[in-house]
């Protein structure tokens, strides 16, 4: 009867992870194909980097518009069936999206009346697409309606591409154009899955009594507020440090090589929206200590291999990928990925929280690792360039890692596998060949050498649950 329960919260694992990634790698694949085009026609990285600082500025205010109760909804509906209840929920959330948004205009003209910024209101209607993007897709994806939320990604990820080729590259609008096809494309992404699946029409309701819900949802998403910003200053104020000291040209360079990690980051997101759904039904189950730490040490394996060769792939095909203004972007690559790949670590870390619906204990670390990574930045930046915002990135997660581990005992001992030190191991021995060698068929050699280690290290359990799909496949 054991082995039938974790055969099912197996399957049903890996089914998630499927759907999850049709959605995820289908636009991300869209997004990440944009960077030739982008390098190609904006070319200077000053031009760039300005829009990519646009970009963090709509990511650091998202949390504020939004109130992080897109996050609490899907909490929330995954909790109940009754329409009313989800009524109630989807009602009290999109009333105070669209009071958060009203308020947000109102503060931006205000500003414009006193200080001249560029592209200020492309930044505010990304800013609010943005937020009511988001919160359709976790809506959706709260109401199980998993088609929905795949196909806000696609169409949202199809509608820049077509966009970007308009007004990028054909009509040649620089930074103006990108922001036109990210905008444009989320709203039509959102007319299209809301005519189809009619989520909003369903289930909001102004007369509806939402007051029952109000105060367990904002006890839910306001000390996620916080750790969101802190998240932010952690992650993506590093470009500000750029563009401070080492200016905008620097900063478009340092996008472009950001850009690449976005493959480990979306490998990321969707375990985390699989894991996030499977870790709250599985949470008060008995073997669940057992079952949490098997996720995470394969998931360290996925993200090594992953690591290894997509960052070798891309460095042998760079010179065709990459704009020749935006070359220099190559050698922080490697290293941006390692600290892309213990952000992707931290992840595994936020569900603890969530599952106990305790996401105020969240904010302490959260807040350690900000000041760790605004410090460090200070100090580092001046003195090692890029490389001292990359390294100060790696310390931040390893903090947080070490932190959260420890934090989380509360909740679920975790097991750490002696084999997975394996893969770990082979991340820093990668620094070698990546960066002493210049020989293509060595870093092929590489990919094909450290895929071999990483496999016979696995569990014979799994070798042979692998070697078995391949011969059925």
């Amino acid at each position: 009867m054991e082995d039938v329960k974790q055969y099912s919260r197996k399957k049903k694992f890996i089914k998630d992870f499927g759907i999850y990634a049709i959605g995820n790698l289908g636009s991300k694949l869209i997004t990440f194909l944009m960077i030739p085009l982008y390098t190609y026609f904006v070319e200077k990285p000053s031009d760039y980097g300005y829009f990519d600082l646009c970009l963090q500025v709509c990511f650091l205010m998202f949390p504020v518009i939004t109130l992080q109760l897109r996050d609490g909804s899907f909490r929330f509906l995954l909790d109940t069936h009754d329409t009313n209840e989800r009524s109630r929920i989807i009602t009290f959330a999109y009333r105070t999206l669209g009071i958060t948004i009203i308020s947000t205009i109102v503060v931006a003209f205000c500003l414009s009346l006193f200080v001249h910024i560029d592209y200020l209101w492309s930044t505010i209607a990304l800013l609010v697409v943005m937020s009511a993007y988001e919160f359709l897709a976790q809506i959706s994806r709260g109401l199980g309606n998993n088609k929905a939320f795949i196909a806000v990604g696609l169409i949202a990820s199809f509608g820049i591409c077509f966009f970007s080729l308009i007004f990028v590259a054909w009509l040649k609008m620089g930074i103006m154009g990108i922001f036109l096809a990210n905008i444009l494309a989320r709203v039509l992404s959102i007319i299209i899955v809301e005519y189809k699946m009619k989520t909003f029409s369903r289930f909001f309701n102004i007369r509806i009594d939402w007051k029952s819900v109000s105060k367990q949802m904002l006890k839910y998403s306001i000390p996620l507020v916080p750790v969101s910003l802190c998240w932010w200053l952690t992650t993506t104020s590093d470009r500000f440090f750029v563009n401070f000291y080492l200016g905008l040209g620097l900063t478009g360079i340092y996008a472009v090589a950001v850009r690449f990690g976005a493959v480990i980051h979306t490998l990321s997101n969707i375990f985390l929206q699989t894991w996030q759904e499977n870790a709250i039904q599985q949470y008060n189950s008995q073997d669940r200590d057992d079952f949490f730490s098997k996720v995470f040490n394969y998931y360290i394996y996925v993200l090594s291999f992953t690591l290894i060769v997509f960052t070798f792939t891309v460095k042998i095909c760079y010179g065709w990928i990459v704009g020749a203004n935006y070359q220099e972007s190559l050698e922080y690559l490697y290293l941006i990925n390692i600290s892309t790949m213990l952000f992707a670590i931290t992840v595994y870390f936020e569900l603890p929280y969530q599952c106990a619906k305790d996401t105020k204990r969240a904010i302490p670390s959260i807040i350690l690792t900000a000041v760790v990574n605004i410090t460090l930045n200070f100090v580092l930046t001046p003195l090692l360039h890029i490389y001292g915002v990359i390294l100060t990135a790696i310390i931040s997660y390893l903090t947080l890692i070490i932190y959260r581990w420890i934090d989380t005992r509360r909740y679920f001992t975790l097991h750490f596998y002696k084999r997975t030190m394996i893969p770990l191991v082979l991340i820093g021995f990668g620094v070698v060949p990546f960066y002493l060698n210049y020989n293509h068929y060595i870093d092929a050699l590489f990919i094909v050498a450290s895929s071999i280690v990483l496999f016979y290290s696995l569990s014979p359990k799994m070798r042979d649950e692998i070697l078995g799909k391949i011969k059925k496949k």
